[in-house]
């Protein structure tokens, strides 16, 4: 099984997948769920309480999305990592860990930090 498959089943076809055999049970994924749940308002109670409720196996956890929630198209894009150039240049330049490089950020003035990104261009076309 895969996470589409449990997703599907909590907020469409509402199928007792996790009935059927303990490969099932080993392939559900509950934190990665319970991230997926929070992600919408009507929802976000319902992973609050299984966040709550760790120590529920997975048939349980599964069993409770599935008949707590209501059928509904929820589709969303995973939050992803923004990455800012200006820290990037920065550690590149002086090899510097993320936490000093942000200190270092907040230190220096934006003549500088064009310098830094110019030494360090290496050619080809600028994005």
């Amino acid at each position: 099984m895969e996470l589409k498959d449990f997703l599907n089943s909590i907020n469409h076809d509402k199928k007792p997948l996790l009935d059927s055999g303990d490969d099932e049970k080993k392939s559900y994924p509950p934190f990665i769920v319970n991230k997926i749940m929070s992600y919408f308002n009507d929802t976000i109670f319902h992973a609050n309480e299984m966040n709550c409720c760790p120590w529920l196996d997975s048939k349980s956890q599964f069993d409770f999305y599935r008949i707590a929630v209501r059928k509904k198209k929820r589709y969303s894009p995973w939050m992803k990592k923004v990455v800012d150039k200006d820290l990037t240049a920065i550690k590149e330049a002086f090899n510097y860990s993320e936490t000093k490089a942000r200190e270092v950020l907040n230190i220096i003035g934006p003549e500088e930090l064009a310098k830094i990104e110019a030494s360090l261009y290496k050619g080809g076309p600028k994005s």
